[in-house]
């Protein structure tokens, strides 16, 4: 299969249809759901969902008793079945059909000239404006589990999961409207017997604040079943004797909103969403109580059927529809951004405020570098000494000038303490350090450029053992700075370095959020405009360690830079959100990292982002920056999350300590996913923007 189709990626696209339809006239409905079945199936939709009695119209009360409407509704059927020999899509309708004398709203499921299954509904309204019981049956009533239709012995029940037999992961339910609003819906049962896209077929008028409704609806039963679930009302054209109808589509994924459909429109409408099953399946893998539950309902679903069909998958490359942040950790909506910054910076101060509490300790250490990371620590620490009302300068605050240590940070450094009130002092660790590389027999104390780890170690190494010392010294806790992408690459000072202190505000924080904590607490004023300057002087700066002086040039500028050792934290970010919150494979997360960041042109970025920040990058180079990733996370930096210290878990897919969400061997090998990126370098960039 192609690379670059979604179909290859463990995605499914489907469609939720709003057909415009006539009261009482099949044909013309059957005529605008095959048109629209045409859309989807030019779209590469796997399945089409169609509305509730969407052949008949929903709004036809005791007409349903006709048997000239009911053979209508059925030729009707048969017209839809033999246009749907050669598309795309699984395609869901809605039709009354006949059975063991009882008549049955029904979703009937039909594939490439075929019915596969008809299901009934399962709870039928009876109160304000429905009556449906004086039509239909529910589906309790049936005494057989198949029924014959267009010539057809097919399967009939509400316990039927279509199993696309060429696409693994996809796997189909549908229920009718009303199912979905009782205790248990049906589609809860069948999610918990493998079901991962979930389909309603619905009429649904409209009332004032239903639309909310059926959107809280759509999006608990899709995160409580680890599910997609699909919704079609009905919309122009039924009768508006009494009631009214605003053709409400909806798709969520996981209590995410992929798509809606414009209410109260005048035309038909098809809106297309590519369901991740790679996702659900996953997160179905790491649920225990999902599995719990399917435990406990062992029974009930070992009645479920699973009806299979041959899935032709389509071919060729087809792009993705579906919107893929580029900083998974940062929300491109500024609203959701806020909220999330505001909950991030609080936790990190109450998860500090509560370990001073419980050690009875009154004062910090911290080393401040004037980069973002000790920025970000001192400014937490600041706030979480103004919640326990104690001072600011129970802060005792260090900047630690090495052989490297550029004007510009050494100045940030001293100006932040000085605007945040703390006490501020200096320690030059080039003695200290100049001793250590002595007694190692170091080339450089001869004068030799030999900028070597062992060099770049020491001063970290110094630095840390400092801070130890003068936390001995002044009864007080050592704040860790290291943030949860240095912990990802292993870009820390193993032991007595910036890997260890006391306790580490940041440690599941990733880089590219501490950047927007940072920008958040400037934009809110939380500790007034001369913190301000010097924060955003700070955000401006390169991020860099700090450890080997520049040979020639600026003096004023960080020599290093760690992007260009390890990778833009851009792309080191989302491979380290996709790989630890979703256990995918490098082909995907190459796949969506190519559709996120390929064009600096598609998508949003998040306010406040540089416009030098807003960059592209080819797909060769996020093939380079992922094996880096692949190779630094598995196999040679376990060691250091395996002994980090304690500190507050702040997003679901941020924490890499060995006492909660990552746990793993230190001395695993990277080799299978290494190997697989190496295929998908073979295969396909020779092909890539071709």
């Amino acid at each position: 299969m192609n690379f670059f189709s979604l179909y290859t990626h463990g995605f499914a696209r489907v469609a939720v249809c709003v057909p415009a339809l006539r009261v009482a006239e099949p044909a013309f409905n059957a005529e605008r759901t095959i048109a629209l079945a045409q859309q989807s199936s030019a779209a590469h939709a796997a399945l089409a969902l169609f509305p509730e009695l969407g052949l008949s119209a929903y709004s036809n009360e005791d007409l349903f008793h006709q048997d000239a409407l009911l053979d209508a509704s059925l030729a009707a059927l048969q017209r839809v079945v033999a246009a749907s020999t050669d598309l795309t899509p699984l395609l869901l309708v809605g039709v009354p059909l006949r059975h063991e004398g009882r008549l049955f709203n029904c979703a009937v499921a039909i594939y490439r000239g075929q019915i596969v299954g008809v299901t009934p509904k399962s709870y039928l309204p009876n109160y304000r404006e429905f009556y449906e019981k004086r039509q239909f049956a529910a589906a309790r009533d049936a005494l057989s589990g198949a029924i014959r239709v267009l010539g057809q012995t097919v399967p009939f029940g509400n316990d039927l999961i279509y199993v696309a037999e060429d696409l693994p992961g996809l796997r189909i339910h549908s229920e009718i409207c009303e199912d979905v609003w009782t205790p248990v819906p049906p589609s809860t049962m069948a999610a918990l017997a493998g079901a991962t896209v979930l389909c309603n077929l619905s009429a649904s008028n409209i009332t004032i604040g239903k639309a909310d409704y059926r959107r809280d609806l759509c999006a608990a039963q899709s995160g409580t079943c680890v599910a997609a679930y699909l919704y079609s009302a009905a919309g122009p054209g039924e009768s508006t004797t009494d009631l009214a109808w605003d053709g409400h589509a909806l798709i969520y994924e996981n209590h995410e909103c992929l798509a809606e459909s414009q209410r109260f429109c005048d035309s038909e409408q098809v809106i297309l969403a590519d369901i991740d099953l790679d996702r659900l399946l996953q997160d179905r893998m790491r649920l225990g109580s999902f599995g719990d539950s399917v435990a406990d309902q062992r029974e009930r679903l070992r009645q479920m059927r699973q009806i299979p069909f041959a899935f032709q998958v389509p071919q060729g490359e087809i792009r993705l529809l579906r919107h893929v942040e580029r900083f998974p950790y940062v929300p491109d909506n500024p609203a959701t951004r806020d909220e999330r910054c505001y909950e991030a910076y609080n936790i990190q101060v109450h998860g500090l405020l509560q370990r001073l509490r419980s050690t009875k300790i009154e004062k910090l250490v911290i080393g401040v570098s004037g980069g973002l990371d000790s920025t970000q620590a001192l400014i937490v620490a600041a706030r979480t000494m103004d919640r326990l009302g104690l001072p600011r300068r129970n802060i005792l605050a260090y900047t630690m000038p090495g052989f490297a240590t550029s004007e510009r940070t050494h100045q940030n450094a001293h100006a932040l303490m000085a605007a945040l009130g703390v006490t501020a002092a200096e320690i030059d660790i080039r003695p200290s350090a100049l001793q250590m590389l002595r007694d190692l027999g170091h080339p450089f104390v001869e004068g030799a450029a030999q900028y070597d780890i062992t060099f770049e170690n020491v001063q970290a190494g110094e630095r840390t053992s400092h801070l130890f010392r003068l936390a001995n010294y002044h009864n007080a806790l050592v704040l860790g700075t290291g943030d949860l992408s240095e912990l990802a690459l292993g870009w820390a000072t193993y032991g007595v370095g910036d890997h260890m202190s006391h306790y580490n505000v940041n440690a599941s924080v990733p880089k590219t959020l501490i950047q927007h904590l940072i920008r958040w607490v400037v934009r809110h004023g939380e500790f007034g405009a001369a913190a301000n300057t010097i924060l955003q002087s700070i955000l401006d700066t390169e991020i860099s360690p700090e450890l080997v002086p520049a040979t020639a040039g600026n003096q004023d500028e960080p020599a290093q830079s760690t992007e260009a050792k390890i990778g833009p934290y851009a792309l080191q970010d989302f491979n380290l959100y996709y790989t630890t919150r979703y256990g995918f494979r490098p082909s995907k997360i190459a796949f969506l990292s190519e559709h996120a960041w390929a064009d600096a042109s598609r998508g949003h970025w998040p306010e406040g982002l540089p416009q030098e920040k807003r960059v592209a990058y080819d797909f060769p180079t996020i093939l380079h920056w992922l094996e880096v990733f692949l190779f630094r996370f598995f196999q040679i930096s376990q060691f250091k999350r395996s002994a980090v210290p304690n500190g507050p878990k702040v997003g679901s897919g941020g924490s890499l300590s060995p006492r909660g969400d990552w746990r793993a061997p230190s001395d695993a090998s990277a080799t299978v996913w290494l190997e697989e990126l190496r295929r998908v370098r073979e295969t396909t960039v020779h092909t890539w923007g071709k």
